[in-house]
């Protein structure tokens, strides 16, 4: 059976065609490929070229897959991050037919470039890529410019790096290539924390200032003991009883959506378990699958947190926490105030674990998060 692209080419081979007839025909083409991919993965009958892919209810991980099946029909591979710049079906029809669509992965990633205020940089968690930062950076506002640093080895060009003081090289470069000189201001969710603290010990040994270095639910994991079968299940057990707690704060509205929020996260997560598990029985097999290489991306970025030890960090450290934590992580030893030189601020946001970033809860993290990008800049003078 022909497809569609090759059902145009026919037809174009057959007749004489102006260049303008030619073009329309290959964009008409390419936009059906399109449609029917989205269709196909986002599960709806139909989809206009100018809707947006976040609001059909698309993901991460179904970008993933989208990106996946892109390369496979038109041979040119693009990182999942061009959604921020290409979230319609016509405007990624547009990315495609650049001429050197390969040159444009980096670990940069402009999830929202406008504004006047000072860019916020925001580092990946253990996942890899800066997707989970988009309703955060729109609840921040237009005026409020913020930028993500992906994972390197999404492309699957690469091998994911295994330290997080080479993740943080990276980064560095990419973010002074942005923003020459500071005051930065940094974040992280979970291990993006992580991350983040190690970007500013080394914009601090450069001898640049960091004004704000902002950690969402991150915990000093060099000072977590390895879990054990009964400390995983039990954990297990205080993720449902903190799900029910997020989902009994909310109205109707609130819990219709906090369940949708939470249904694609589990949908989310499913080829990245699915991945970790033929990583092991498939371990030296040839190939790599997209589920395989999350897993793997998942597996390294943990495991380089865990193995990263802070040294003392001669700054402040905002410490954005839940309302509680699990119990293997709520110990003192796992926070910040023996580590950063100038004391920790803590911010107690109402919300429990897993729910920071999830919609309708990211609200109250965007709103104390501007509260203080807002204090730095009048004392530091950010500009």
């Amino acid at each position: 059976m022909k497809t569609e692209v090759q059902y145009e080419r026919q037809k174009a081979s057959a007749e004489p065609m102006t260049d303008s007839s030619r073009a329309a025909v290959a964009e008409d083409a390419t936009i059906t490929q399109l449609r029917r991919i989205w269709q196909q993965l986002l599960s709806v009958e139909s989809v206009g070229g100018d809707q947006n892919y976040f609001d059909l209810g698309g993901d991460s991980i179904l970008a993933v897959q989208l990106f996946a099946q892109i390369e496979q029909v038109f041979k040119v591979k693009l990182p999942v991050a061009t959604l921020f710049e290409a979230p319609t079906i016509e405007e990624l029809a547009r990315i495609l037919r650049r001429e050197a669509p390969a040159s444009l992965w980096s670990p940069l990633v402009t999830i929202q470039p406008l504004g006047s205020r000072p860019p916020f940089f925001c580092m990946h968690g253990a996942g890899g890529n800066v997707l989970v930062y988009r309703e955060l950076a729109r609840q921040l506002g237009n005026d409020q410019p913020f930028f993500g640093l992906q994972c390197q080895g999404l492309d699957g060009s690469r091998p994911p790096l295994t330290r997080v003081e080479d993740m943080a090289a990276l980064y560095v470069k990419e973010i002074r290539h942005t923003r020459p000189h500071g005051p930065y201001l940094l974040g992280g969710y979970c291990g993006g924390g992580t991350i983040a603290l190690e970007v500013a010990q080394q914009l601090h040994a450069a001898g640049e200032k960091v004004a704000l270095l902002a950690l969402f639910d991150t915990m000093n994991w060099s000072k977590i003991p390895p879990m054990s079968v009964w400390s995983k299940s039990y954990q297990y057990s205080e993720r449902l009883v903190f799900h029910a707690a997020n989902f009994l704060t909310l109205d109707g509205a609130g819990k219709t959506q906090f369940l949708q929020e939470k249904l694609k996260g589990v949908r989310q997560r499913l080829p990245v378990w699915r991945g970790m598990l033929l990583a092991r029985l498939r371990r030296g097999a040839p190939g790599k699958s997209e589920s395989r290489l999350l897993g793997e991306i998942w597996r390294t970025n943990d495991r380089a947190c865990t193995n990263y030890v802070p040294q003392l960090y001669p700054g402040v450290i905002t410490d954005f926490r839940p309302l509680k934590q699990y119990r293997l992580f709520d110990k003192p030893e796992a926070k910040w105030d023996q580590v950063a030189q100038r004391g920790q601020e803590v911010v107690t946001l109402p919300v429990y674990p897993a729910g920071m970033l999830v919609e309708p809860f990211v609200k109250h993290l965007a709103a104390a998060l501007s509260r203080y990008i807002d204090k730095v800049i009048r004392e530091s003078n950010v500009s």
